[in-house]
């Protein structure tokens, strides 16, 4: 089974933690999400204009490209990530032109070299997935799709085509960190969504806090937390991962105590 398999394959469902690479000391953040129980990391690339991200994430893209990381360093971190943490899933996510700029081929074997499972691609619609997905799958990694309140069952079963590893709900139609979804909603569309398909659902967008992490968990099969872990990266600078490794841990205790 691989990294991602094994990982939905607990007893409890899974904390998916974002942060964006070269916002910070982002090793030792990534170490301290790991630390603080979080079971797959979502390692951000940096992107000039990363139109589905709210600001916490945008000022950590702007932060990274200001302190001048490239694709180069983010698939060094993940390299190194690899190396530190073999059986934690690591996924890459952002946008399409940094992935397919040298070639989808390029991408697909540095991301395999890198030792990373799975790709999030915001903006790639899955009636182009000709522009990165094969590349990926023939290289065992991962092509995970997004789906949101808006994906109706006529247009579902064209997200799941080809897509593996987990599918992320989109819990609003909006951007990141804004504002989050009514726990009905979440569940209506999570059980409608697993008629369709047997790939893990993991729920993100909006989610802050344990607490709603734990209501999110008790219908889902993960939950993804990003902005809030990124606003303290921006907070504390140097001393982030203590307090990453604080507030993961207190997510990673709501999530696999859920039910």
């Amino acid at each position: 089974m691989t990294r991602l398999a094994n990982t939905f394959a607990k007893p409890h469902p899974a904390l998916v933690c974002f942060i964006t690479a070269g916002d910070g000391d982002t090793a030792a953040n990534l170490d301290a999400l790991v630390e603080g129980g979080a079971d797959v990391i979502e390692l951000g690339m940096p992107f000039t204009d990363p139109m589905a991200d709210g600001p916490a994430i945008q000022e950590a893209n702007i932060r990274s490209l200001s302190a001048g990381t490239t694709t180069a360093d983010v698939l060094k971190l993940a390299t190194d990530f690899r190396a530190r943490h073999p059986e934690v899933p690591l996924i890459l996510m952002g946008y399409a032109n940094p992935m397919v700029r040298l070639g989808p081929e390029w991408f697909a074997d540095a991301a395999e070299a890198a030792g990373v499972d799975g790709v999030i691609s915001v903006d790639l619609a899955p009636e182009e997935d000709e522009d990165l997905g094969p590349a990926l799958r023939a290289k065992g990694i991962s092509l995970i799709r997004l789906a949101t309140p808006t994906t109706d069952d006529k247009r579902l079963p064209k997200v799941l085509e080809g897509s593996s590893g987990f599918l992320y709900y989109v819990a609003v139609a909006g951007i990141t960190g804004m504002q989050q979804a009514a726990i009905e909603s979440i569940e209506a569309n999570v059980r409608r969504i697993k008629s369709h398909t047997d790939i893990p659902i993991a729920v993100g967008f909006g989610v802050r806090t344990p607490e709603q992490a734990t209501e999110i968990a008790r219908v889902a099969d993960g939950v993804v937390v990003g902005s809030a872990l990124v606003d303290l990266v921006k907070q504390h600078g140097k001393d982030a991962p203590q307090h990453l490794r604080e507030l993961t841990e207190r997510l990673a205790k709501a999530v696999h105590s859920a039910r």
